[in-house]
């Protein structure tokens, strides 16, 4: 392991530490709970007009090594969910990504971090 590479693993546990929530990752009837910096993502598309069009993603940041369902380590898939709970109201995002790109991405060159893009599709009660 070379120095950069200690610098980010450090910086991965302090991101993990100081700046996560815990939210639940779902795939058919397996979840896990793990630790989320939430972030976002702008896409640009344009359509057959010309016009571009700009979505943004809420962006789950996770540890990779984390990501574990039926104890296999696994990569997000597109239509995988991602529970949040904020206070008294829990969000449902699906993951997934616009036009075509990706639904996730390694955030660092070591890939420790998953960003998975998502989009809210649902809300319920705690």
């Amino acid at each position: 392991m070379d120095l950069l590479e200690l610098g980010a693993a450090w910086l991965e546990d302090q991101r993990t530490r100081h700046l996560s929530r815990m939210v639940a990752y779902l795939r058919g009837n397996d979840s896990v709970n793990v630790a989320a910096t939430i972030g976002r993502t702008e896409f640009e598309q344009a359509d057959e007009y010309g016009v571009v069009h700009r979505t943004e993603s809420r962006d789950f940041l996770i540890t990779a090594a984390d990501l574990v369902l039926a104890d296999k380590p696994v990569l997000p898939q597109a239509g995988d969910r991602i529970r949040e709970t904020d206070g008294d109201q829990i969000f449902l995002y699906e993951v997934m990504a616009p036009g075509g790109e990706p639904p996730w991405r390694y955030s660092d060159p070591y890939r420790r971090t998953l960003r998975i893009h998502t989009k809210h599709v649902d809300m319920e009660r705690a």
